[in-house]
């Protein structure tokens, strides 16, 4: 495996299947490696934690740095390279000067109009969209792996890269199924920021989505949920049914969902989701219940 700090070095993985992350890799981030490794190209990793997509008042320096265990793992995972991008790599007009263009970047409408992560994270996107364009230009990748766990950060990902064909060719945006702990917590980086006590309080979200199944309307789903996290004493910032390719609002269950939630414990924010198949308002169970230990849906 090589370690690739120039785009000249990249050169000759053009048309890889790409995983783009921010290190402090875990066992989520290792599917997305095997996924992209079972497609038989070769698979080229980015570890770069994003100044720009981070406000002044987030975790930026607290973020985990682990690359010792991050290439070890993309190593043992059969990755072909890890790209090392300094900032001045993907940011030569300056950090400052970057963060404006990201301020300026004319977003998608599901990154805006939801009023989701935009609400809570001001200028999150614009990182998003500005490092995640930048990585594709000069990786020049034919697929790009992303989890479902960052579901609105995933559909932003996808828009940009249909509306920008011309920039970005064929390139093919997979959707990696929630990588979950056994006990059904979303795997992330932050998740080690948890004491055992809030650790154990963190369940409530996966317990919150499976919460939803007897509802008949997503207003409902949406109420259940917020029982769930206030119950276990969460910070919840949102926590809604969504139309699954918008996320605007829905009033009913009769086409793809998607249940979302974003909460706060202490100073580690969290956020997990899962997908409604649309059904038949008479149902009285969501097929879905099935993934957290519910019974099956009935008829």
């Amino acid at each position: 495996m090589e370690c690739v700090e120039t785009v000249e070095g990249l050169a000759q993985y053009a048309g890889c299947a790409f995983v783009p992350t921010m290190g402090a890799l875990h066992a989520g981030h290792g599917a997305l490696i095997s996924s992209a490794v079972g497609s038989g190209k070769a698979v080229v990793v980015s570890i770069f934690v994003n100044p720009t997509q981070f406000g002044p008042s987030e975790d930026f320096a607290r973020y985990p740095r682990t690359l010792d265990a991050d290439l070890e793992l993309c190593r043992s995972l059969g990755a072909a390279a890890v790209y090392l991008p300094a900032v001045e790599m993907l940011y030569p007009e300056g950090l400052e000067a970057s963060r404006e263009v990201a301020r300026e970047l004319v977003l998608p409408s599901v990154a805006t109009g939801p009023q989701l992560e935009e609400r809570c994270r001001p200028g999150h996107f614009g990182g998003v969209a500005l490092v995640v364009g930048r990585l594709f230009d000069q990786v020049r990748p034919a697929a790009a792996y992303f989890g479902e766990k960052d579901y609105q950060q995933l559909r932003l990902v996808e828009e940009c890269v249909e509306s920008e064909r011309g920039r970005f060719g064929e390139l093919s945006i997979v959707r990696c199924s929630t990588h979950r702990e056994r006990d059904g917590l979303a795997m992330s980086s932050r998740n080690r920021f948890l004491t055992s006590e809030d650790r154990a309080r963190a369940l409530a979200l996966s317990r919150a989505l499976g919460a939803t199944h007897p509802a008949f309307r997503p207003a409902d789903a949406e109420r259940l949920m917020k029982d769930v996290l206030t119950a276990s004493g969460l910070e919840t910032e949102y926590a809604v049914v969504r139309d699954a390719r918008t996320l605007l609002e829905v009033e009913t269950f009769e086409a793809p969902t998607r249940a979302l939630i974003a909460t706060k414990l202490g100073s580690v924010r969290l956020i997990d989701n899962i997908g409604i198949p649309a059904r038949d308002p008479t149902r009285s169970k969501c097929p879905f219940a099935a993934l957290f230990g519910f019974g099956a849906a009935s008829g």
